[in-house]
């Protein structure tokens, strides 16, 4: 008896935490306010590196930033802030853990004039995931007009590290948009 071939999009490398990450999280629909905020800083710290650079760090994250409550996130110290330059666990970069806390910021003011997070992310797809049918994945965009949209409404709300491209991936990891391949496995599972 032949056991079956999974098939799964081509970006996925072979390191078994991007396996899994495709197989379990990219493109399944995340309502959860604060799941949404994390998954945005974090698509933030990727700018210019890998997403596995990220993903690898994602706890270390999870540690340094209060499990991403932007509550605690806006008290944590400047010297607190200025220790994480030292933080092997997640990107050293001053400028990408400044952003997490203006973020949190921004998330606060949002809900302080009663705008809920997850709301107003869905707002830029209608409330529903677009469904893609791309076959390859020179298909697949880096940017929408969606990304583009949300990209300046970030901005606006004082977010930072929201360019259209890093929207655009975080569309895709959140499920506002099924990007994964026509034929992969895990396409139908994200349509649910």
């Amino acid at each position: 008896m032949t056991k079956s071939v999974v098939k799964i999009c081509p970006w996925v490398g072979k390191d078994q935490i991007y396996i899994d990450y495709h197989n379990n999280e990219w493109g399944r629909p995340v309502y959860d306010s604060i799941e949404l905020f994390e998954k945005l800083c974090l698509d933030g710290q990727q700018a210019g590196l890998s997403w596995i650079t990220i993903l690898k760090k994602k706890q270390g994250y999870r540690d340094a930033f209060c499990q991403f409550d932007p509550y605690k996130i806006v008290d944590l110290s400047p010297q607190y802030l200025e220790q994480q330059m030292e933080n092997t666990s997640i990107v050293r970069n001053r400028l990408k853990i400044a952003s997490i806390v203006r973020n949190a910021n921004g998330y606060i003011n949002m809900e302080n004039d009663g705008i809920n997070f997850s709301d107003f992310i869905w707002s830029f797809v209608g409330g529903e995931p677009i469904i893609n049918k791309y076959l390859t994945i020179d298909e697949v965009p880096v940017t929408s007009e969606q990304s583009i949209a949300m990209s300046k409404a970030l901005k606006k709300l004082g977010f930072n590290f929201v360019g259209p491209t890093i929207c655009y991936a975080f569309m895709q990891a959140v499920g506002l948009v099924n990007d994964h391949l026509f034929d992969c496995d895990y396409y139908g599972q994200c349509n649910r």
